[in-house]
């Protein structure tokens, strides 16, 4: 517990500490711990990022959205969103699970056989393991047990990445590139505060819109946080990143509607 995380630790790679951050799909990053990567990025820590899937079964949320180029389907403009987003928060590399976007529950995307949602839980943690071992970071951040909002992928996520934070240092664990086990020191879940959320649906609901959530579903009780980290000198760069993935901006949502001072 603590106003930050304690990451004074040595790394084989230029002793420099090492932050691992897992997501389910491309601008995921950005709204969920966009502040986080730009805060220790900017600190001199060695940022990195690994997806589950590349975001196949997304669409375009945006009406005036342009794409770069003629012809590009969802998942190569995604791709190139990303890697705009990820060079505004200075992370070093991204790194992929290779499995399919299951889609939002109940939909036919969930029984793509490549789904993740559907993907087997030891074949998963393997690859995950695999690159832990590679990287080699000292703290891991991915979703909660509810995944934040339900979503199948960012639930899946949750549970592979606690399988494979404790397989990664077990010497009796193997890989099929032979690496040496490595045992992160801590596996962190994103929070959305309760009563922050509630105060925010209100708000919204106030000015007879609709909020478009569920803060029961997305609030984390304040009890339940164990560190808090303070990224308001880099809201305007997680805004920049987040403005990177203009396909899945849709104008109607709540980042785009909220105003400043509540976004703040």
């Amino acid at each position: 517990a603590g106003n930050s995380i304690n990451m004074n630790l040595s790394n084989t790679k230029n002793n420099q500490p090492s932050l691992l951050v897992v997501h389910a799909h491309p601008d995921d990053e950005s709204i969920s711990t966009g502040g986080v990567l730009a805060k220790y990025s900017a600190e001199g820590f060695r940022t990195v990022l690994t997806y589950c899937t590349r975001g196949e079964a997304g669409d375009i949320l945006n009406p005036d959205f342009v794409s770069p180029e003629p012809g590009l389907n969802i998942t190569q403009i995604r791709a190139i969103e990303l890697e705009k987003a990820v060079n505004v928060l200075d992370v070093e590399s991204v790194h992929y699970l290779g499995y399919r976007d299951s889609g939002m529950a109940g939909t036919p995307e969930n029984n793509h056989p490549q789904a993740f949602a559907r993907a087997d839980k030891q074949e998963a943690t393997a690859r995950l393991v695999a690159i832990i071992r590679r990287i080699r970071p000292h703290v891991i951040v991915t979703y909660n047990e509810k995944g934040t909002y339900l979503h199948p992928d960012h639930i899946m996520a949750n549970r592979i990445t606690l399988l494979a934070f404790k397989a990664s240092g077990d010497c009796d664990y193997d890989t099929v590139e032979g690496l040496a086990p490595w045992q992160p020191s801590r596996l962190f879940y994103t929070a959305i505060p309760l009563d922050r959320i509630r105060r925010l649906y209100r708000l919204i609901a106030e000015q007879d819109e609709d909020p478009g959530f569920d803060p029961e579903v997305l609030g984390t009780p304040e009890d339940n946080i164990t560190a808090v980290i303070d990224v308001r000198k880099f809201l305007t760069r997680k805004l920049e990143a987040l403005n990177c993935h203009q396909s899945q901006m849709n104008p109607n949502g709540i980042f785009r509607r909220m105003p400043e001072e509540m976004r703040a």
